[in-house]
Formats: C-alpha cells, sequence, structure tokens
C-alpha cells in the first residue's frame, strides 16, 4: 500500500497547507510526528499561519513546483495512486495519531495546572503563617506594654508613699520636741441646754479619708482619695506625678487653690493635715495657670 507524503498527511488530516508546509519546514523535515507536535504546540500562537521570512527550499512532502515537476516527472509518473480504501486507512492512522497527541498534551496541562494548584496553596499556608506571627507578635509586644505600664505605675504609687513617709519624719523630726508645748486649739463653752428635751447638741462625724478632686489649667482634672491626717503635700507631690508633661526644661512647682471660698495655699499649708484645712471629706482644688514671661 502505497503511503501519503508527510504534506499531504497532514492536510489529509485537516491542517491548513500553509501551517504544514511551516511546520514540516521549521521540524527540519523529520517526519510527520515530529510536524503535529510542532503543530500542536503553536496552534495557539497568534502568528502561526504567517508565512516563513524567506523560502526554505524543497520542503519534504511538499507538492514541487512547475521548474522541478519536468525533472521529477519520469519518477513521478511511476508513483503508485492511493485508492479510496488506502486512503481512509491512513488518514484513520493519522487522525488516532492526531488524538493521541491530543490527549498527551491535555495530560501535561493537567499535571502542570496541578502543580500550580499546589504552588499557590503552599504560598497561601505560608502568607497564613506569616500573618499569624505577625499577629502573634504584635499581641506579645501589646501585653508587654501593659506589663511595663502597670510597673511604672506601681513604682509611681511607692515613690509617693516614700515621700509622703519622708515628709511625715521629717516633720516629726522637727516638731517632735516641742509636740507637747504646741497651743491647744481653744475650746468653746458649751451653749445653754436647750429648754425642749427631744433636742440634742448635733455629733460632729469624724472621717478618716477624703476624696480630693483637682483640675489642671488644660481642663482635666485628677481624682484621689487620701487620708484625712495626710498633709496637703501629699495632695501636691500627686498631681506634680501625674499631670502631664509641659514642653520646654523643668516644670515648677504646683500651686494649688481652693475654689470656694478663693485661698492659695502657702507653703506653711502644705504642712498641714487636709482635716486641719476643711477639705474632708471631700473637696476641689485648681492648679493655678502660669503667668506669661
Amino acid at each position: 500500500m502505497a503511503e501519503l507524503t508527510a504534506l499531504e498527511s497532514l492536510i489529509e488530516m485537516g491542517f491548513p497547507r500553509g501551517r504544514a508546509e511551516k511546520a514540516l519546514a521549521l521540524t527540519g523535515n523529520q517526519g510527520i510526528e515530529a510536524a503535529m507536535d510542532w503543530l500542536m504546540e503553536h496552534e495557539e500562537d497568534p502568528d502561526v499561519d504567517e508565512p516563513l521570512a524567506a523560502p526554505l527550499g524543497h520542503t519534504l512532502g511538499q507538492e514541487p513546483t512547475s521548474s522541478e515537476q519536468e525533472p521529477e516527472s519520469a519518477a513521478g509518473e511511476g508513483k503508485p495512486v492511493l485508492s479510496e480504501e488506502e486512503r481512509q486507512e491512513q488518514t484513520k492512522r493519522m487522525l488516532e495519531l492526531v488524538a493521541q497527541k491530543q490527549r498527551e498534551r491535555e495530560e501535561r496541562e493537567e499535571r502542570e495546572a496541578l502543580e500550580r494548584e499546589r504552588q499557590r496553596r503552599r504560598q497561601g499556608q505560608e502568607l497564613s503563617a506569616a500573618r499569624q506571627r505577625l499577629q502573634e507578635d504584635e499581641m506579645r509586644r501589646a501585653a508587654e506594654e501593659r506589663r511595663r505600664e502597670k510597673a511604672e505605675e506601681l513604682a509611681a504609687r511607692q515613690r509617693v508613699r516614700e515621700k509622703i513617709e519622708r515628709d511625715k519624719a521629717e516633720r516629726a523630726k522637727k516638731y517632735g520636741g516641742n509636740v507637747g508645748s504646741q497651743p491647744s486649739p481653744p475650746t468653746t463653752e458649751p451653749g445653754p441646754v436647750p429648754s425642749s428635751p427631744s433636742q440634742e447638741p448635733p455629733t460632729k462625724r469624724e472621717y478618716d479619708q477624703c476624696r480630693i478632686q483637682v483640675r489642671l489649667p488644660d481642663g482635666t482634672s485628677l481624682t484621689q482619695t487620701f487620708r484625712a491626717r495626710e498633709q496637703l503635700a501629699a495632695v501636691r507631690l500627686y498631681v506634680e506625678l501625674h499631670r502631664g508633661e509641659e514642653p520646654g526644661g523643668d516644670q515648677d512647682p504646683v500651686q494649688l487653690l481652693s475654689g470656694f471660698p478663693r485661698r492659695a495655699f502657702s507653703e506653711a499649708d502644705m504642712e498641714r493635715p487636709l482635716q486641719e484645712l476643711g477639705l474632708v471629706p471631700s473637696a476641689v482644688l485648681i492648679v493655678a495657670k502660669k503667668c506669661p514671661s
């Protein structure tokens, strides 16, 4: 049974003549299988149907030109002509080869798609792990910041207590020897007993604690509870430790004022207990604003 040429076989399988000639030429006329591989790989190229830049001469399986037909006419006359059944059989074999190549290509593309999907999932897992590590680092830093702030607050409270204790010790050292000689506050004579037996003189309540609210110049306020026998200096120290930082160097000492009646507390008042200054059980103090220099 006579065989079709490579070009004829490709045309029989439905490939355009120009595309088949180009495939044979670019594969070096190595046979129909190499040409089919090229056609399958480049069937979606935008320039697959463009002719070659220069003629590559006689291509295997290509019909000879008019100038080449005369010298080869003698040999061509002896070429057997395929019958219809033989042509169909050969075309069937070619179509089976094309189907096989198509299956191989689809399997290769499927493997490549699976590999791309695996890479995408792996990259997604790596990104998720990196995001989780970042969140854990942020949570750890936030916890450390909270611990640091709590430690600073505890240290500030400790400094306040130590300062108050030092002030007490200095005051006790200063006035300790003259405590007995200090004049006692004048006693008031009891008034006449009311004629009504049902009325009794009101008893003065003793308070152990004092709630002080301090209004700062910027409009904010500080509120703290002190012992009634603590000195006013403890309130001033608390304000100095908890007021906001002011721009430009060291801060001046706090000057405290009472709201009503209006009164500016002196340095001597800082040594007096809150109970003695009439700030018990609660009071509102004001931090005096600085005068512009």
